[in-house]
């Protein structure tokens, strides 16, 4: 039961290549937007569900992060830790912050802290690698479960100059633009990781392998990624 992390700055590929390996292994697929529509989904009865898709019960993984949001949700009442920001119409909001925003959190004390958010996203982290056999991008993944069994933590990287060139041709924007946003969006990645983990998230000693994408396509990276990681789980079950 494996778990693979990945962590990579806007417009590296990370999330495409992401995809990619889970499809390859067939392993479960866990982001924000898949933590975001599980948060959603809470509160929304059966009856609703099915509503939505009559040829289909909800996807495993979902019910599963559904179950675990309703049961954190549960433990902090008993443990008198409910707050606004722990009910089930907030949970989407904080599974949908940024890197950004997460960073600029006020101290614990406050309804909407980082001492809380960094409680839940770490809960959420575990139980998602608990279950084994997963690939998570980003919130702090690597750091999270660095210690982790059987884990392989990547991280995804490419020159700022061609990311900047990425963002621009896939979101329409000229290269000003797209410059700015790629160099918001690695300040928060930046700051997220130091203020939550006490890291720099382009440290190598986080990760088991960094591939530059900018010379390789996402179906190559994803290859490596796969083969990598039945490398070291081969490795760590051989004999001394």
């Amino acid at each position: 039961m494996a778990v693979i992390t990945i962590s990579g700055k806007l417009a590296s590929g990370a999330i495409e290549v992401g995809q990619l390996v889970a499809q390859k292994l067939g392993f479960d697929y866990v982001d924000k937007q898949t933590l975001m529509e599980a948060a959603r989904a809470l509160g929304v009865s059966d009856r609703a569900m099915l509503d939505r898709d009559d040829t289909a019960p909800p996807p495993p993984l979902r019910d599963r992060l559904i179950a675990f949001f309703e049961d954190f949700l549960e433990r902090s009442a008993v443990a008198g830790a409910a707050d606004p920001l722990m009910g089930t119409g907030n949970m989407e909001a904080l599974m949908a912050t940024t890197y950004r925003e997460a960073a600029a959190l006020p101290e614990a004390g406050h309804e909407f802290s980082d001492a809380r958010y960094k409680e839940v996203i770490t809960s959420v982290v575990k139980e998602v690698a608990a279950r084994g056999n997963v690939v998570i991008i980003g919130r702090g993944s690597q750091a999270i479960l660095k210690d982790y069994a059987d884990s392989l933590h990547v991280c995804i990287t490419a020159p700022r100059a061609v990311r900047t060139h990425r963002l621009a041709a896939s979101d329409g924007l000229p290269e000003e633009k797209a410059k700015e946003r790629v160099e918001d969006s690695d300040k928060g990645r930046a700051d997220f990781h130091h203020k939550y983990f006490k890291v720099d998230p382009d440290s190598p000693d986080l990760y088991d392998l960094i591939v530059n994408t900018a010379g390789l396509s996402e179906e190559k990276v994803a290859e490596l990624i796969a083969t990598t990681l039945l490398l070291k789980l081969s490795r760590a079950a051989s004999p001394a």
